[in-house]
């Protein structure tokens, strides 16, 4: 949807209110903001223009939702300007953490005033309609050199690719967060060859986690995302203390058909069905990469 200036919204002005309760503390562990473009411009190499969504509206869904905490993601219209997560991060009360995307370049300096700002991961994405290039040896660099601060990388990339970023992955010295499960064909079904080759990466280290995150992207048919659950909980009840979950809001690029968030959050009880499994998806597990010093 866009407007008269062409700037496309993503996201519902109205998502339902969702029927499931999560857990004390539940954390969005995959969301992003969105300028405000006055405040903090977007990225020249851009392949979208969004509407203003700023930490006020994050923050207002959180609550319609019943969640405590965020994780904002650096959204790739911001390019590696991390300005907009990080005032995410200052206004939200210690409620936000983030993920950083950065020129490999970066100084140790401009990193540990990243980590000051709530930053506690970076983001390599292999999207080629979001970005140009993804230098996998300068990435690696990064990698190493972020150790020290104790972060994590998260991944991004589809399951065509899976196999050959297998090598790359193996190289990162530090705990990965896939995005998306690596967007699987979840119509495969659970044992089909996209989640096999999945879980054959998650069994390659166990320091690899995903989130188990996008029906709206990855299940054309829509709530209750049928497809999706039955490729997806079982990888959760497989993988209990190493997946994340998040809404995605503002959802970038999802114009054609913007995505209901209460259906969304109500698809988690299908994907962990147990009070145990839920709490480690929305509490446990992201407080321990995100919020350590707080974790149980």
């Amino acid at each position: 949807m866009k407007d008269e200036n062409g700037r496309i919204r993503s996201w519902t002005l109205e998502p339902s209110k969702p029927r499931f309760i999560p857990p004390p503390g539940a954390v969005d562990a995959h969301c992003h903001v969105f300028g405000p473009m006055a405040d903090f411009p977007f990225s020249t190499k851009a392949k979208y223009l969004p509407q203003d969504a700023g930490p006020d509206a994050l923050f207002a869904l959180r609550e319609r939702l019943g969640f405590s905490r965020n994780v904002i993601v650096q959204a790739s219209c911001h390019g590696t300007d991390n300005r907009a997560t990080l005032n995410g991060i200052a206004v939200s009360n210690g409620t936000c953490r983030g993920v950083a995307v950065v020129d490999p370049a970066i100084g140790e300096t401009e990193l540990d005033a990243l980590h000051a700002g709530g930053i506690r991961g970076v983001r390599f994405n292999f999207l080629k309609r979001l970005v140009d290039d993804a230098p996998k040896d300068k990435f690696l660099d990064v990698a190493h050199r972020i150790a020290r601060l104790g972060w994590h990388v998260v991944v991004y990339f589809e399951a065509d690719i899976l196999e050959e970023m297998r090598p790359f992955l193996a190289a990162i010295p530090v705990p990965i967060v896939i995005d998306h499960m690596g967007r699987p064909d979840v119509t495969q079904g659970p044992h089909g060859a996209d989640m096999t080759a999945f879980r054959a990466l998650l069994d390659s280290r166990e320091d690899i986690w995903t989130k188990v995150t996008c029906p709206d992207r990855l299940d054309a048919a829509g709530p209750p995302y049928a497809d999706f659950v039955a490729a997806v909980r079982p990888l959760v009840e497989a993988y209990p203390d190493r997946v994340l979950w998040g809404t995605d809001w503002p959802h970038p690029n999802m114009e054609t058909v913007l995505p209901d968030d209460g259906a969304l959050a109500d698809a988690i009880p299908a994907i962990a069905p147990t009070a145990e499994l839920q709490r480690k998806l929305l509490v446990a597990n992201p407080m321990r990469l995100y919020w350590p010093e707080e974790s149980e």
